[in-house]
């Protein structure tokens, strides 16, 4: 604690007596300063234990002592010494009426009392209570260090809540909650997300206060991280404002986290030739060194059922900021697993994978997420919170596209693909779903397609393409040529004849002619195509490219 008042009018050596405010005695002393002007209000920062002997004052005057009093306390003073025997042999009545009056406490200076007693017994104490707070900081790193070690971000957090007589929590780069202590503080912590958020907009490092006098509490919030994007968060929240001791605590834990989510470069490095291995070896058809490889760094992902994820960002400056790492996620790892890669804004697959990872963490999943290029490959357990999360993301950009106002930025447009549940030994078949469902919603302009949906729906759709088109149009035309000069509908008579399987009779009552009139109508049609409609393939083209112009 800094001396107080209190303490001083204690010290033995001081003997100094309390005249007025006896009741303010409590309040902390930043300083004794001694001036003897007129009004000294200009010259103090508020705090001080202000020393005079009254030499230039009218001390009997009880309006002008109201005056000088309520100056001092306007500007923060927080007790008068008034030196006896000097200019005075006793405070004078007015100045002690003023002080009272004012609820300014006021102490007498005997006059074997120098003030340069006074300003050094201040000093010592705030000298002993800095080296009391330095040492307390010292020991708290040490126990912080000491958790961190052995328990964990975790264990860190409970140490810095009793450091502080409050509680800490943790926030992952998504601003979910991923640790708290003591426990209860886990529902304080997620109300506070909305300021997290705002806080992962500033560079690191940064910090905000929240609360006050009508909250429940004092929360510091405190960015994680050393790049443009903070990795993760800590709250930090209290009764009151924090003494000098629990800021040395709080700033070693910040630098402990710091390190935590702050990976070595070796480490990534590591993983990300890890990862890119394991999934080569998978896309090869070799299951079982992918696996020896892998290890238990993916947390039994390659055991059980998975989906594949190919995402694609449109080519752009933006797009083509790559992840700079290959990541696994597990709880034991939960702030480290952070993502270590999106510390630039506009980078959709970046923030892709934060989300991913992100969402992994909490769960406590294993997920792999390689970059490819432009392309960010992902392989998360089937019916997880990994692809939930990623499907949810992509949706929500698809979404935020459809309505103007909301419209995104090209350099935050992404497309992904979803290829159906599938094991270790056809994944390089889930692969290509993903791609097939990531080429179609291209095509769509979606944002989201799931290669399920391909195989649940219809062909038709994919007509669409230009490309199909183009096809149909030329392989037709010679057709529609024909029919231009009015000798004959060959193209609405080869719609009928296909779409009734070759059956003439019903073909021609479709048409409203004789079937002998079809038969000649179908041999022009080969003639004029050189094609043969006895070949299955030809009368499948055929028809595809009537069912791919047939809106024009």
């Amino acid at each position: 604690m800094p001396p107080t008042l209190a303490s001083l009018v204690h010290h033995s050596a001081l003997k100094l007596t309390v005249r007025a405010g006896e009741d303010r005695l409590d309040v902390p002393v930043r300083w004794a300063h001694v001036s003897e002007l007129a009004d000294p209000v200009p010259y103090m920062e508020g705090g001080e234990l202000l020393l005079i002997t009254a030499l230039k004052l009218d001390a009997d005057d009880p309006e002008a002592m109201r005056r000088y009093v309520r100056r001092l306390v306007g500007a923060g003073v927080v007790g008068l010494g008034f030196a006896v025997g000097v200019n005075y042999e006793d405070i004078p009545k007015a100045l002690v009426d003023a002080c009272a009056h004012e609820g300014l406490p006021l102490l007498e200076v005997p006059r074997r009392t120098p003030f340069l007693a006074i300003s050094k017994a201040v000093s010592a104490a705030i000298a002993a209570d800095q080296y009391r707070a330095v040492t307390a900081g010292f020991a708290a790193q040490r126990e912080l260090t000491r958790q961190a070690l052995n328990a964990g971000p975790e264990g860190l957090l409970t140490a810095l809540a009793a450091q502080v007589d409050g509680w800490a929590a943790l926030y992952d780069a998504s601003g979910a909650v991923v640790a708290a202590a003591p426990e209860w503080a886990g529902r304080r912590a997620a109300r506070l997300t909305a300021e997290v958020e705002r806080l992962r907009e500033r560079p690191a490092p940064a910090s905000s206060v929240v609360g006050g006098p009508e909250h429940e509490d004092r929360v510091e919030l405190h960015s994680l991280g050393t790049g443009r994007r903070p990795r993760a968060a800590l709250a930090v929240g209290t009764a009151a404002a924090l003494g000098t001791a629990e800021r040395y605590a709080v700033h070693s834990a910040i630098a402990l986290l710091t390190l935590v989510t702050e990976r070595s470069r070796s480490l990534q490095a590591a993983e990300q030739r890890i990862g890119t291995a394991v999934l080569r070896m998978l896309l090869a058809g070799e299951p079982d060194h992918a696996r020896a490889v892998a290890g238990d760094l993916y947390g039994g992902l390659l055991d059980a059922p998975f989906r594949m994820i190919v995402a694609e960002s449109p080519p752009g400056p933006a797009a083509r900021t790559p992840v700079t790492a290959a990541k696994s996620v597990t709880a034991a790892k939960s702030v480290a697993a952070a993502p270590a890669a999106v510390d630039a804004g506009g980078d959709p697959l970046g923030a892709l994978t934060e989300t991913v990872e992100s969402a992994a963490a909490r769960s406590g999943e294993a997920v792999l997420v390689v970059p490819e290029g432009e392309r960010l490959v992902v392989l998360a357990a089937d019916e997880g919170v990994a692809v939930a999360a990623c499907v949810e993301y992509a949706m929500a950009l698809e979404a935020a596209r459809a309505v103007p106002e909301q419209a995104v930025a090209e350099e935050y447009e992404l497309v992904v693909g979803l290829s159906a549940p599938t094991g270790p030994i056809a994944a390089a078949a889930a692969y290509k779903q993903a791609e097939q469902a990531l080429s179609v919603a291209r095509r769509r302009g979606r944002g989201f397609v799931e290669h399920e949906q391909l195989a649940a729906g219809s062909v038709l759709p994919l007509l669409a393409d230009d490309a199909v088109k183009a096809f149909a149009d030329g392989l037709l035309r010679a057709l529609h040529e024909h029919d231009a000069t009015g000798r004959g509908d060959l193209v609405a008579s080869l719609r009928a004849w296909l779409s009734r399987h070759g059956q003439w009779d019903a073909a021609a009552a479709d048409l409203g002619v004789h079937r002998h009139t079809l038969r000649y109508r179908m041999r022009r049609v080969e003639e004029i195509l050189g094609r043969s409609l006895d070949d299955p393939d030809v009368r499948m083209e055929l028809w595809l490219a009537l069912k791919a112009t047939a809106t024009e």
